[in-house]
């Protein structure tokens, strides 16, 4: 499997190690941002060819962000990892154009197959 970059986008930082292992033990090469604000940046200077989300960030929250991406980049894969869990957040985060939705807490090997299932098309 090839190496991608991934970006994470996370406030926690137990949440954002996890993700980070989890990551890295598939080959991959993951940056984390610990805000929207520095999101932005990093996905403007990085490009990277997959995004981890969650939506409640301090400064810009993920939505807003998610839907920022959205208007030049339909392409990249991206994964909301969130601990909202009503049925409305989670259509109004698909319909934003978010290509899965895993709320916390998740299980680690969930999380590996969903970011697995969005790399295999890159």
């Amino acid at each position: 499997m090839p190496q991608f970059n991934i970006l994470l986008i996370e406030d926690d930082d137990i949440t954002a190690g996890l993700v980070r292992f989890l990551v890295e033990r598939q080959g991959h090469k993951l940056t984390w941002a610990t805000d929207g604000r520095q999101g932005q940046e990093l996905l403007a200077s990085l490009k990277p060819d997959a995004l981890i989300l969650d939506l409640l960030l301090p400064y810009v929250d993920g939505l807003s962000l998610l839907k920022e991406i959205r208007v030049t980049d339909n392409e990249m894969p991206v994964l909301v990892l969130t601990g909202k869990t009503r049925e409305s957040d989670l259509v109004e985060v698909l319909d934003a154009g978010a290509n899965d939705y895993l709320a916390k807490p998740f299980h680690p090997s969930e999380l590996t197959a969903r970011l697995n299932r969005l790399l295999r098309y890159l």
